[in-house]
């Protein structure tokens, strides 16, 4: 969604990080549509920067360890908003949505975590 069609409110949440709510799908994915783009946008520089400078193990290891860190932290505020939905005794649905969503954040942080043993114990072994 260009600038020019968002509205007072959307720019100003964008301006200063806010997030709102919408209660139309096609808000909806208009806004997950634009959530990917920049993500794919942005990731081409992520890719030449980790080219250029994971040489080795141990210049991957703070990266995972960044990614793991912000994985972790948004589970677990995930896992307050599926406390909350519980508490308010939101829809079913939602709720194993939610659940997924949290086990799978808690997958993701165990993977990370065992990628950054790989990259120690590699180090160590080399």
């Amino acid at each position: 969604m260009s600038l020019a069609r968002r509205t007072l409110m959307d720019a100003a949440a964008t301006r200063f990080g806010w997030r709102r709510a919408y209660g139309d799908t096609l808000q909806v994915d208009a806004l997950l549509t634009e959530q990917t783009e920049t993500a794919y946008t942005a990731a081409a520089d992520h890719a030449a920067q980790a080219t250029a400078k994971n040489a080795d193990v141990l210049h991957v290891q703070p990266c995972v360890l960044d990614v793991r860190g912000r994985v972790l932290a948004d589970v677990l505020y995930l896992e307050g908003v599926l406390t909350g939905a519980r508490i308010r005794g939101l829809p079913p649905e939602l709720i194993e949505r939610l659940e997924d969503a949290v086990d799978h954040g808690h997958e993701l942080a165990v993977l990370l975590a065992d990628t950054v043993r790989t990259t120690a114990a590699l180090h160590a072994a080399s």
